[in-house]
């Protein structure tokens, strides 16, 4: 049985967003493998990266399987972010959960909003950099995309960072400063007994 589960429980849900850079992948990465949550797989239009995997990162989809899963109404929720559609399936999540299982869903600031609407009893963590010019530091060392498209990165990180903080959403930030530091917090997010519901 999973660490992440808790028999004879509904599970929970526990959100982990920030702008792109921040360290949500690495933090994930880390968290699941500490606490044994079941990770909750977005689907993407976009290209994978070197090293990512269909299936364990994402689902890569085309644009067209894509609409379609918005049409029948199959995401929790979704967003077009520089031209690509990301979206988190719905009925994994919830058959999980409802299995008991603590469900890592790792999306941006904008989806994490959306998500809020359809589950407020969710766990919704804010996963910032220590500064803007840390943020661009790591966007250029990823080496994927050229200046402008992160100087387009860096605004809207300003923006989406401004807009969860206003929100009231997230209950917990989480400073990715020091990695040890920032996987510790989370994962005594995820770990920490939530009623039951």
């Amino acid at each position: 049985m999973k660490t992440g589960s808790r028999p004879g429980q509904r599970g929970k849900l526990v959100v982990l967003t920030g702008p792109s850079g921040a360290g949500k992948s690495t933090i994930t990465r880390e968290v699941l493998r500490r606490t044994g949550a079941a990770f909750s797989v977005s689907a993407t239009t976009r290209r994978p990266r070197e090293g990512e995997a269909d299936g364990r990162d994402y689902r890569f989809v085309d644009r067209a399987a894509f609409e379609r899963m918005v049409q029948r109404g199959e995401l929790l929720e979704w967003a077009e972010v520089f031209g690509n559609l990301y979206g988190t399936p719905a009925e994994p999540v919830r058959r999980a959960i409802a299995d008991g299982e603590t469900v890592v869903l790792e999306i941006d600031i904008q989806g994490g909003l959306q998500v809020h609407e359809k589950a407020p009893d969710a766990e919704f963590v804010l996963i910032v950099p220590p500064s803007e010019q840390e943020l661009a530091r790591r966007l250029r060392g990823r080496g994927s995309e050229d200046e402008k498209t992160i100087a387009r990165r860096l605004a809207k990180a300003a923006a989406e960072r401004k807009a969860a903080e206003q929100s009231g959403v997230y209950t917990h930030c989480v400073v990715n400063d020091n990695l040890a530091d920032a996987v510790a917090q989370v994962v005594r997010i995820v770990e920490q007994e939530s009623p039951d519901r």
